[in-house]
């Protein structure tokens, strides 16, 4: 097994956004030189010079970080982003994202985001997986990762998100749905308080219900992909943090286009699931932009 590198505990994450004007590259930099941080990467766009939304995404070194992080959260909304009318998020790079995955039959995802974590691959601690069938406790277990099983019914669905919210709470910043397959209410969604990540093939909406690849294969198609979203109450709507496709043609059977649809399914969401936990990723509305 490959250990993890030690976090570097003065290294932080800025991320960024508001109406654009003059002076705001200005005004963060000159905050963050004040306080003797060292700007080692920035990346910023605007959707439109004149009024439109600005991005920036800023990493920094500062010595003592993790012990200044709350004065320093303190001061930049004081001195920066009141004024200038900023929402942010500031975070040391240090402190890794806790994830709860949530998942039901299908293991390639689960496992997948399980072998990454175990090899210091994300920045995130995976916390707890939950799921809706027992069958894949024995090869969480062999992670070291707490499992609940939790039935879910149409019948008793208020009784176990209920039940779920009470397992998760305090203990998570982020859900990864890893191939769970039950619909997120929006009253779970308001208590879980924390942003949920979803993967799903990309012929949704066109392929809805069971066997879509065997579907898809029916309909001549070409290409198979998968899609990473925010969860939202909106069904499959949610904001888009990342996609991929693989190309398929007539010779390939519907063994052949699943496999290949879960290959895209995990590299899809692990990409995903990195690129929040790294503050690369800003919602506005209905869409992001990913740095």
């Amino acid at each position: 097994m490959t250990a993890p590198d030690s976090p570097d505990t003065d290294l932080g994450r800025l991320l960024v956004s508001c109406r654009d004007r003059p002076g705001l590259v200005a005004a963060i930099s000159a905050f963050l030189h004040a306080r003797g941080a060292n700007i080692v990467q920035s990346d910023q766009d605007t959707t439109d010079p004149s009024g439109g939304l600005f991005v920036t995404r800023v990493v920094f070194r500062l010595p003592g970080l993790l012990t200044r992080l709350d004065e320093l959260t303190r001061e930049f909304t004081d001195e920066v982003a009141t004024p200038l009318e900023i929402t942010f998020r500031l975070r040391a790079a240090a402190r890794r994202t806790r994830v709860a995955i949530f998942v039901s039959r299908l293991d390639h995802c689960l496992l997948d985001l399980l072998w990454r974590h175990r090899r210091g691959e994300l920045g995130v601690e995976i916390v707890q997986v939950v799921s809706n069938h027992p069958d894949l406790a024995d090869e969480v277990a062999r992670f070291g990762v707490p499992f609940a099983h939790v039935p879910v019914t149409a019948e008793t669905k208020d009784v176990a998100e209920k039940q779920q919210i009470e397992l998760l709470a305090g203990r998570v910043d982020l859900v990864v749905l890893a191939r769970y397959m039950q619909i997120l209410t929006g009253g779970f969604l308001d208590a879980l308080g924390v942003p949920a990540i979803n993967i799903h093939h990309s012929f949704l909406p066109a392929f809805v219900g069971a066997a879509p690849y065997a579907q898809a294969r029916t309909r001549g198609v070409k290409i198979v992909g998968a899609t990473a979203h925010y969860v939202t109450e909106d069904l499959d709507e949610g904001p888009i943090i990342e996609q991929d496709v693989a190309r398929i043609s007539h010779r390939d059977t519907v063994v052949d286009i699943t496999r290949r649809g879960a290959d895209v399914e995990r590299t899809v969401l692990a990409r995903a699931v990195a690129a929040h936990c790294d503050d690369r990723v800003v919602v506005t509305g209905g869409t992001t932009i990913v740095f």
